[in-house]
């Protein structure tokens, strides 16, 4: 255990890829987890099994995260089945379809962003007056390293990520006297199916492993390596560490090897 203990997690999306290794790294550290997902339950209550076999409680709740009224029921039912959430990973999220502007429909960029950032603003919002009671609280936005680059064909996306930032730090500035810490994860490429797709759209590369050689340290980010990064955040290593960005993306720069075959 790693000083979770007695704390509960509520992970958004948390049900597939990198929110359930979220879910997972937490669990083991010992924290009590609500996977929140949307449509996939088989997939959801396979990480409730997983967590469940680390010892730690864990229960399910479906709820579309842009939807007010459903977070409300949600965070209702964690707080009467498990406890008051004090740590809080809003993580779920949709890609957009890589159209430029001009081209870009409004109903996907109004879908894109409502997912992304109503749905980490009601959530923060909901849980706020129980963690300000809890000894101590956390908040991580899983963002993306698209808002570094903000790269053309990505608005909606691009427009959702940094307006999460945006809320996070303004969070953090609001939160630290009430014992609460905000910070972002920012992945770069990481092995999930929507990491997958990317990749096959952007490059062409039908299996990721094959793109391995092109990336930093020659290998492609794992969903754990995110959950790592987000429980040590919620542990002791992360108790001063508030209003940051980190870039989970192997420093993003090119590596050797492809620049050299380029060359």
């Amino acid at each position: 255990m790693a000083g979770l203990e007695g704390r509960v997690a509520l992970v958004s999306g948390g049900g597939r890829g990198i929110g359930a290794a979220i879910c997972l790294a937490l669990a083991r550290d010992g924290a009590d987890v609500a996977i929140n997902y949307r449509r996939d339950e088989d997939a959801a209550r396979e990480v409730q099994r997983e967590v469940e076999a680390l010892g730690r409680r864990a229960r399910l709740y479906q709820a579309e995260v842009s939807d007010w009224e459903a977070d409300q029921r949600m965070v209702e039912a964690i707080a009467d089945e498990l406890g008051m959430v004090d740590i809080l990973v809003n993580n779920a999220g949709i890609a957009s379809r890589g159209q430029f502007v001009a081209d870009t429909d409004p109903a996907e960029m109004e879908r894109v962003v409502r997912t992304h950032v109503f749905g980490a603003f009601y959530l923060s919002k909901l849980v706020l007056p129980g963690m300000r009671t809890r000894p101590r609280g956390d908040i991580i936005m899983i963002s993306s390293s698209a808002s570094q680059g903000l790269g053309a064909g990505g608005a909606p996306y691009n427009m959702a990520k940094t307006a999460m930032e945006a809320l996070a730090k303004t969070l953090a500035k609001e939160e630290r006297d009430n014992g609460i810490r905000v910070n972002v994860v920012a992945p770069g490429l990481v092995e999930t199916e929507m990491g997958r797709r990317l990749i096959r759209a952007t490059a062409g590369v039908q299996d990721l492993a094959a793109h391995a050689p092109n990336m930093p340290f020659g290998m492609v980010c794992q969903p754990e390596d995110i959950g790592a990064m987000v429980a040590f955040l919620c542990g002791e290593g992360g108790r001063y560490i508030t209003h940051q960005v980190i870039y989970v993306n192997g420093g993003g720069f090119e590596s050797p090897r492809r620049a050299q075959a380029r060359a």
